[in-house]
């Protein structure tokens, strides 16, 4: 079952960025994660106004890969990096329908 993770991100800083992409890259590729959307280049339908500067979208092929890429060492300090110089939110969603 492939899950999805969805990510607001809007940078408070810009700094940690070229040293983020390229091994965030490489590490969601070796979990066999494929980015499916990454852009700036998004409008929201729907409910209350929540501003974000970056939509990502990342299709993993099961929790346990997108739950690993998270955890791994390699990854920390990039995450630790984006999360200090952003604003983001981070859903894992199962792709599955429930009201089928």
């Amino acid at each position: 079952m492939a899950f999805y993770s969805i990510l607001d991100v809007t940078p408070t800083s810009e700094a940690w960025i070229p040293h983020y992409i390229k091994p965030a890259n490489r590490l969601v590729a070796q979990y066999g994660g494929k980015y499916l959307a990454r852009t700036a280049s998004h409008s929201q339908l729907e409910g209350e106004h929540k501003e974000a500067a970056l939509r990502i979208i990342i299709e993993w092929p099961s929790k346990q890969a997108a739950e690993s890429f998270m955890a791994d060492p390699h990854y920390q300090p990039h995450l630790q990096a984006r999360t200090a110089g952003s604003v983001s939110h981070h859903y894992l969603v199962e792709g599955k329908d429930d009201l089928a």
